[in-house]
């Protein structure tokens, strides 16, 4: 259940890092979110849904207390690297910070999924795995049919779709870095479906839950890096390269009308994390 859970707690992150008036109204409903999340994949009975709000109460309280404060800090660090010239370095310290913050909440989320994992019966877990499974048939359909073109044409719309959130419409020149950025960009979604179809079966053998399979999970997550193949690493390693570079060449030279709509983004986005620091319950 592991990936699945990291998907659902990275709806906490994503709501952290888009800056939409939204925020705090679907934060504080993550308590229903996130057994909707998991509801899409294993059918949960009546008392397993209530041991999962169970289980869910004291994550949260921990996350808006402890990690909610973090992320006000790599705000504040976002905010003051902006007012200086920005280097690939930068970005890729920020997103550094941000995977930080994300393993801190998988670490402490994946124990309630493990209790949940408990709670199942042996066809729930078996329908769990069919619907990764199904999944992952439905991403090799999306994924590996695209041409190269069409791999390349979607990475820049989503670079510059993802970009005009927060600066507004891009200027052809902007544009033209993503796009060449796209062009730079080694094809990654072979490899990370080989990844995905390799990690399934390490998860499906220990979700038969034989001795000490819970351990087995939190040692398969802590070692993934190990796992994972040298030429994914490589992949991964040259996109982000290319991407970091690409996004502060397209911030540095933001005009001033997009400079204001980022920094008003961000300013939301400070006044929503600290309304919900400050809705966190009295210790």
């Amino acid at each position: 259940m592991a990936r699945n859970a990291r998907n659902a707690m990275l709806i906490i992150l994503l709501l952290l890092v888009t800056g939409c008036s939204s925020t705090t109204f679907v934060y504080n409903r993550l308590d229903f979110i996130i057994p909707w999340y998991v509801g899409k994949y294993v059918d949960l009975e009546r008392p397993q849904k209530q041991f999962l709000a169970q289980q869910l109460d004291p994550f949260l309280a921990w996350h808006r207390s402890e990690e909610l404060p973090a992320y006000l800090l790599i705000l504040e660090d976002t905010q003051q690297r902006l007012d200086g010239k920005l280097e690939a370095a930068d970005i890729e310290d920020l997103v550094g910070e941000l995977e930080r913050a994300w393993l801190r909440t998988e670490a402490r989320g994946l124990e309630w999924m493990i209790a949940l994992g408990e709670q199942l019966s042996v066809e729930q877990m078996q329908e769990f795995i069919a619907e990764l499974r199904e999944k992952q048939e439905e991403y090799e359909e999306e994924y590996l049919t695209r041409s190269d073109e069409e791999y390349r044409e979607d990475a820049y719309d989503n670079l510059k779709d993802s970009t005009q959130d927060y600066l507004g419409r891009l200027d052809w020149g902007q544009r033209g870095i993503y796009e060449d950025a796209a062009a730079q960009l080694r094809r990654s979604d072979a490899a990370w479906l080989r990844e995905r179809a390799a990690w399934l079966d390490r998860l499906e053998s220990i979700l038969l839950r034989e001795t000490d399979w819970q351990q087995a999970l939190r040692n398969s997550l802590r070692e993934r890096e190990q796992t994972t193949s040298a030429e994914y690493q490589a992949i991964y390693e040259h996109n982000a390269q290319v991407l970091y570079a690409a996004l502060a060449q397209v911030l540095n030279s933001r005009s001033e009308k997009q400079d204001r709509r980022l920094r008003g983004k961000l300013d939301d986005l400070r006044e929503d994390l600290e309304e919900l620091i400050g809705q966190a319950p009295a210790a």
